[in-house]
């Protein structure tokens, strides 16, 4: 408890030394959900979430990151993206999410400087050192700056700091955009974004808490938490699901049995969130 008190006045002061404003890469999960909520604490009104919309973005993760800053008081924006209209991104290479977030700090800037507000924030943890990570690469060229990585944050501190000040995003599960789905060099299609965005929705409709629909060509690969797989298995819930998803394009319904695990089409790059935050 000690070094995470210490690692908040950090974090605060850190905070503090941005004369002006600032705004943060809000993508409605725990890590991106903290900043927020700590800049607001300390900047009040100077501190602005800016969330994403594209459609590799769930409704429901915009919904929520909505209701999460209107509940606080926290000035939130809703800015669109265009990385589908870059052939770079939708041809799905290693460095898709450095054309993501490109596209995202791209639109930061420009509120930046046209509202004086000089600093972008980003909520990288330390976690995230270790993963193969593009978008922080597109936030380096940006300027933006990484508080809580800074401050020395955990994934547990952001969960332990999240529960003290009472944001429903504590225990939030792991989410990445929805063309993590896509396999690596299989094009990113507005088609395919939508049927893995209504499959998932079935799933969590059904109580799946933790989900992942894969795209592998005409076939869906579902994974779920390990503690799950026997009950996605069992009769009742295959009836209601394949049918479901074969009604959605998907001639094969598939489950991997090693269940849900962040990045799980490819070892690179990691899933990498919307708004760049790690929930995993």
């Amino acid at each position: 408890m000690a070094e995470l008190e210490e690692k908040v006045r950090v974090l605060e002061a850190a905070l503090a030394r941005l004369d002006g404003g600032a705004l943060v890469a809000f993508s409605g999960g725990a890590d991106s959900a903290l900043l927020a909520a700590e800049g607001h604490r300390v900047l009040g009104e100077r501190c602005l979430a800016v969330t994403a919309d594209s459609p590799s973005l769930p409704r429901a993760e915009l919904d929520a990151a909505r209701r999460f800053c209107s509940g606080r008081g926290i000035p939130h924006r809703v800015v669109p993206t265009d990385e589908m209209a870059d052939r770079r991104y939708t041809a799905n290479g290693e460095d898709r999410c450095y054309f993501c977030k490109g596209a995202l700090f791209e639109a930061m800037r420009g509120i930046a400087s046209a509202e004086g507000r000089p600093w972008i924030l980003y909520g990288a943890i330390a976690d995230d050192l270790g993963d193969v990570r593009p978008g922080m690469r597109a936030a380096a060229e940006c300027g933006a700056l990484a508080p809580l990585l800074e401050a020395g944050f955990t994934k547990d501190d952001v969960r332990e700091r999240s529960r003290a000040l009472g944001l429903p995003t504590w225990d939030k599960p792991a989410a990445a955009c929805l063309a993590s789905r896509f396999p690596p060099g299989t094009p990113i299609t507005l088609e395919g974004l939508g049927r893995v965005e209504r499959a998932e929705a079935l799933l969590r409709a059904l109580g799946f808490r933790q989900c992942r629909v894969r795209l592998l060509d005409d076939a869906a690969r579902i994974e779920v938490e390990a503690a799950d797989l026997g009950r996605l298995a069992a009769s009742e819930v295959r009836a209601e699901v394949v049918p479901r998803l074969r009604a959605l394009g998907f001639r094969f319904v598939t489950v991997d049995l090693e269940g849900f695990r962040p990045g799980g089409l490819s070892a690179r790059p990691r899933e990498e969130p919307h708004g760049i935050r790690r929930n995993a």
